[in-house]
């Protein structure tokens, strides 16, 4: 697809004919642990004691620490991105654009080994002022444990682009600016949101569906000043990461499924599969490979990001994590669907607020939901994820 501003093209050739069909990609080879869950909730700053306080979490209807609904991605390969990232076009980068998810009712719990089926579902060609002509795939993942439980579905859309024509337009150098310095003052003011969050609800009460009502504020959240050590330590939490963690498995039955080709990523930004059997560096992703703009700012530059920036999955598990915080031990995230208008860069920090806008006693779910809607925010006021959701909570 040509733009009127550009000759660049975005060649589809090896995408199109995907559509449809189930896709590969990692598998871990190990059921999930609490050292696992514990650092996922580290990695994300989530303070909830039911996933890392061992004594806590003895102490609760659950009889042990859980994992929170938002690790079923950090359960997955590739930022749970691998049924979306379909086909090679060469030149290319990969941002997240926005998550929607389903979760029904299975907690995932030390011991449990997740499975997925992945399906590769739509796509559409836009003109944007970041690169010209964008790509913007889905795709649809089952979550299954080892006893054939379903967990959740996920559909992720990333935004693919030719990243020379990111680089060459510097939407962001022109308005990113650099990273924000904080006072002490700040810093302290930050803190206190923070620990005012995590103190408001860590009995884990739930509140009632009756007594709820549109227009309630839920408390507000602060995650950040993001920094190169926050995004390094977010990407280490996916354990796909870790050396040795994952095979490559294929769906039966697809004659040339898409599990882990080259998407044609710029020189710097591809893994080295061959060399990794040795080196595992080489597939490390943040060492080498398509993460590393994440926390090198010359790296974040060539693909159009102007400085680190955060992930797009993290993002998504952030608000999970606020909803099923106030939803308490009793409440359920049933469904979350987050739009992504902006990275995390590094030197910000991500305000979280809620609203209860509707209440929804006979919902497609089969019993009463309240519909959330999230915004998440910058110091200065821009917006970075927008999502509605809904959250069941006792009747």
């Amino acid at each position: 697809m040509a733009n009127s501003d550009t000759t660049a093209q975005l060649d589809l050739s090896d995408v199109e004919w995907r559509l449809g069909q189930k896709v590969g990609g990692g598998q871990l080879w190990e059921p999930c642990n609490k050292t696992d869950i514990r650092r996922w909730v580290m990695a994300l700053d989530y303070v909830n004691p039911l996933h890392w306080d061992q004594r806590f979490a003895s102490q609760t209807k659950f009889g042990d620490i859980i994992a929170p609904q938002s690790m079923a991605v950090a359960l997955d390969y590739g930022h749970g991105n691998n049924q979306a990232c379909v086909g090679r076009i060469d030149g290319q980068h990969m941002i997240f654009g926005g998550e929607e998810w389903w979760w029904y009712g299975t907690h995932i719990r030390p011991g449990d080994q997740l499975f997925q089926e992945r399906i590769f579902t739509g796509y559409k060609v836009s003109d944007t002022k970041f690169a010209g002509p964008t790509l913007f795939q889905r795709g649809d993942t089952i979550h299954r444990n080892q006893r054939g439980d379903l967990i959740a579905k996920s559909c992720p859309t990333v935004i693919r682009y030719l990243a020379k024509e990111a680089e060459k337009r510097g939407i962001y150098a022109s308005t990113a600016g650099e990273a924000k310095k904080w006072t002490p003052a700040e810093l302290a003011e930050i803190d206190q949101i923070r620990r005012d969050w995590f103190m408001s609800n860590r009995e884990g009460k739930s509140p009632h569906w009756e007594e709820v009502k549109v227009g309630d504020k839920l408390p507000r959240r602060v995650i950040g000043p993001h920094s190169i050590a926050s995004f390094t330590t977010e990407y280490r939490a996916f354990i796909f990461n870790i050396w040795g963690s994952f095979y490559w498995t294929a769906p039966e039955g697809v004659e040339n499924p898409w599990v882990n080709q080259d998407m044609g990523w710029i020189e710097g930004f591809s893994f080295d599969e061959e060399g990794a059997m040795i080196d595992p560096r080489l597939r490390d992703g943040l060492y080498v490979g398509p993460s590393r703009g994440h926390i090198d700012d010359g790296r974040a530059s060539e693909i159009g990001m102007h400085r680190a920036y955060g992930y797009g999955a993290t993002m998504a598990a952030w608000n999970t994590d606020y909803l099923a915080f106030w939803a308490g031990h009793d409440g359920l995230v049933r469904h979350a669907k987050s739009e992504f208008r902006g990275p995390a860069f590094e030197g910000d920090v991500t305000f979280i607020e809620g609203e209860v806008v509707q209440k929804i006693e006979k919902s497609d779910w089969g019993f009463p939901v309240v519909q959330i809607k999230v915004l998440m925010t910058t110091q200065d006021g821009k917006t970075v994820v927008s999502s509605l959701n809904e959250v069941q909570l006792p009747y």
